[in-house]
């Protein structure tokens, strides 16, 4: 059963001018794997911070608040498995608000383009 469905688009310049601009920025809104990840790419870095922001808003989406409700967009990381494939790793009280509400598997779908990145998060109950 879908408890679900989120998508997201963002516009890659708008995230390049928080990450290279205020720190603060990305320690409030990433993961610091999400931040090591995004760091390691010497080109077009800021495709990847902006994937991952539309990733957490497509979250918040297909869980039906929005951003509300005491749960921090750095609770919402975004990471690779051994082969390449985003995944949802939840913490903290984005954690406990899917324990809370029985979530079951979380699919996620990434893409990037030199001015845009989406991403759709559909949550299985």
């Amino acid at each position: 059963m879908i408890f679900g469905i989120g998508t997201d688009l963002i516009e890659v310049d708008r995230i390049a001018k928080q990450v290279d601009g205020d720190t603060r920025f990305k320690e409030k809104i990433f993961s610091a794997r999400e931040i090591a990840y995004c760091e390691s790419f010497k080109v077009n870095k800021a495709q990847h911070y902006a994937a991952r922001y539309a990733a957490k808003e497509a979250f918040f989406k297909a869980i039906g608040t929005g951003y509300r409700g005491g749960l921090a967009f750095h609770e919402i990381s975004i990471e690779n498995d051994d082969q390449g494939k985003p995944e949802i790793v939840l913490t903290g009280k984005a954690k406990d608000f899917a324990i809370q509400h029985a979530f079951g598997k979380i699919h996620i779908s990434l893409s990037h383009i030199k001015s845009l990145a989406s991403a759709i998060v559909i949550i299985e109950k």
